[in-house]
């Protein structure tokens, strides 16, 4: 019996543990601003198969802007360090559209994909309509001299 609710004991304090540094991350990555819900799907198909599942690849995450690059962090991992960097100077715009069939499940409620190519990669943003204000004026808003495309 005592064994039974040591090793009870035992798991939840791993359990908290682990919660409260999955927080503490978030936070850390949150910290030094400029951060915004997003969605990204890596190697997104340009126009799907009919039959095929739309809302699969996404991968719900936190991007940061830090100089002229994006840092993408997944929001469900322990990792301090970012899943993928976007550089500006990289990032080329395709097009936006709203969520379709079961992308609508699979993200926020008020989220708009954005097409993007990133070196040769295609991959799709989703986010808020005014993270995605945000997103294109920092795009824009590139040193002179960096080709930007923002369609």
């Amino acid at each position: 019996m005592v064994l039974a609710l040591t090793v009870c004991g035992l798991v939840v304090a791993l359990v908290v543990v682990g919660l409260f540094v999955f927080g503490l991350r978030r936070r850390l990555i949150q910290r030094s601003g400029g951060t915004f819900d997003c969605s990204l799907r890596w190697n997104a198909p340009e126009k799907p198969e009919k039959g095929d599942e739309n809302g699969k690849g996404w991968g719900y995450g936190i991007a940061r802007y830090n100089g002229d690059r994006i840092e993408w962090f997944r929001v469900f991992s322990y990792s301090p360090r970012p899943r993928r960097i976007l550089e500006r100077s990289a990032i080329e715009v395709a097009g936006r559209r709203t969520p379709e069939g079961e992308e609508e499940l699979a993200l926020l409620s008020d989220a708009v994909i954005l097409a993007c190519l990133h070196r040769g990669n295609r991959l799709e943003l989703a986010m808020s309509e005014d993270a995605l204000t945000g997103f294109l004026a920092w795009l824009e808003a590139a040193p002179p001299g960096q080709r930007v495309n923002v369609a």
